[in-house]
């Protein structure tokens, strides 16, 4: 059964729910939440991309294939300055390689990942699977079956991507 809510209304719920939602929110999950119709909530959704990227310190971000709130990056020093949030690095430098190897080239093994790096890669992986940034895929069609890796959309929302295809290119 469908809601009718008029626009504005329509408007003022998506902002709400954009604005409180700790992951992002798909256009399905719009219309499961307020009732309202795909056209209606593409259309209340673009009117509130319109207004958030034009005017407002408030951006509504495209992330993991799903709509979230978040702040203009030309505020960043208005904000830390609010929050005095200090940047912490909490991925090691091989964890970093590790984590780059397997979103480039994923799906991926350990014994291949290790063959990239040169080094045994179990603490690595175990570490990036721990803090959720790669999950499991399946496994391998390769003798002994080994377990495929892939990145989550917790690493999207992390660095800030729609999806993997939006990764730097690299060359080599």
């Amino acid at each position: 059964m469908e809601l009718t809510l008029d626009l504005q209304k329509l408007n003022k719920a998506i902002e709400a729910l954009l604005f409180v939602a700790k992951k992002p929110l798909t256009i399905q999950d719009i219309q499961r939440i307020t009732g309202a119709g795909e056209e209606a909530a593409q259309e209340a959704l673009n009117l509130l991309l319109q207004k958030h990227n034009e005017e407002s310190g408030l951006k509504i971000l495209k992330v993991a294939h799903g709509f979230i709130m978040g702040t203009d990056p030309e505020c960043a020093d208005f904000i830390d300055k609010l929050v005095n949030v200090k940047i912490e690095t909490t991925l090691s430098p091989q964890a970093l390689e590790t984590l780059a190897i397997i979103a480039y080239k994923q799906p991926i093994t350990r014994l291949e990942i290790e063959s990239i790096r040169g080094v045994f890669s179990d603490g690595v992986i175990e570490t990036l699977l721990a803090k959720n940034l790669i999950e499991e895929r399946g496994r391998s069609k390769a003798l002994g079956r080994p377990i495929l890796y892939g990145t989550t959309v917790d690493f999207l929302k992390h660095f800030g991507l729609k999806d993997t295809s939006e990764l730097p290119n690299i060359t080599g």
